[in-house]
């Protein structure tokens, strides 16, 4: 047996590589690993390999024999819109599992280092989520490919932003503990397979009791009132339930726009199955993004401290006024 190769944003220490050996054991299982500290002479090792680029990534997963894994939603910053669009453009990628990570974010300098600190560097992401505490020093950012990578090329003057192993791993001194501006912040990771292989890396998670989560991309080929709404209602005729919507512009077409649904389903359960079939049918356009095993779900009630300002509605105890003031903000 061949070896098979896992690729993750590196360098090392990176929260992807965290999510990478959480998928590990299921990749060596698909692969034929029983045993992996002890593999046979007939079975070689899978490999966790970092890449320097996302697009590495999904190019080596597009042309087969390898597997990817991509940051794909935080809870705090939304989804990572450029794995997104990845991944609908991919031609031979879907992915087939997730895996949540908590993140947390330690600020660190090089060792000795006496010059004032002046730049933050981290991924984007990163830098969004620890605003707060980069303002107050009033650091200038500068965007890294990765917080590890971050972490691992930071010169004199700069603050890094990574993960608490990546101190240790490249030698650094840590400023200050746990920076980021909201705790309990968390990323979801895809794993990402050829999509004639994913049902493979999918065996433990069906269970004649498993629920799953689809994510779908749809383009409808005609445009105008009601077309969206359309769509929408075959989902919910369905009985499908849908979690999460969101729309992604087709790239140098004005007005022209991908749909990005997450599913309570998978598309190869009948009543799921039969409506991709009408969409299609109709003549628009469908891709499966992304199909695993659904997580547990907390649904909590949405509470009115949670709502932004400005907007008028919920349950606030308001007089009669103040809700008449705040809907006729509305109005413009």
């Amino acid at each position: 047996m061949s070896s098979r190769t896992v690729y993750y944003l590196g360098p090392q220490g990176s929260f992807t590589h965290a999510a990478s050996k959480q998928f590990l054991p299921r990749v060596q299982r698909a692969s034929g690993e029983t045993d992996s500290a002890a593999p046979s002479h007939d079975a070689a090792s899978t490999v966790l390999q970092p890449a320097e680029h996302v697009s590495q990534i999904f190019e080596a997963v597009n042309v087969g024999g390898a597997f990817g894994v991509i940051a794909w939603e935080n809870n705090v910053e939304g989804y990572v819109v450029p794995n997104l669009d990845g991944l609908i453009d991919a031609h031979n990628v879907v992915g087939c599992g997730r895996v949540s990570v908590n993140i947390e974010f330690d600020a660190f300098m090089l060792p000795d280092d006496v010059a004032e600190p002046t730049e933050v560097t981290a991924h984007p992401h990163g830098l969004a989520q620890c605003r707060t505490f980069t303002q107050h020093l009033g650091l200038r950012e500068v965007p890294a490919a990765s917080n590890a990578a971050a972490c691992r090329d930071i010169i004199s003057g700069q603050i890094a932003l990574g993960p608490r192993i990546c101190g240790e791993l490249y030698g650094l001194a840590t400023k200050q503990r746990g920076v980021q501006d909201y705790q309990g912040s968390r990323t979801d990771f895809l794993l990402l397979a050829p999509r004639n292989e994913a049902r493979s890396l999918m065996v433990g998670d069906q269970k004649p009791s498993a629920e799953y989560e689809s994510v779908v991309a749809f383009i409808p080929l005609s445009t105008g009132a009601g077309v969206l709404a359309g769509l929408l209602d075959l989902l919910r005729d369905a009985g499908l339930n849908m979690t999460s919507f969101i729309s992604r512009p087709i790239k140098g077409h004005d007005g022209t726009y991908s749909f990005i649904a997450t599913i309570d389903a998978a598309p190869w359960q009948s009543h799921f199955r039969s409506v991709l079939e009408n969409i299609i049918e109709r003549g628009d356009w469908v891709k499966t993004l992304a199909v695993y095993a659904r997580q547990e779900r907390p649904n909590p009630p949405v509470t009115s401290w949670m709502l932004p300002d400005g907007g008028a509605g919920g349950r606030d105890s308001l007089s009669a006024d103040e809700t008449a003031t705040r809907l006729q903000a509305q109005f413009i």
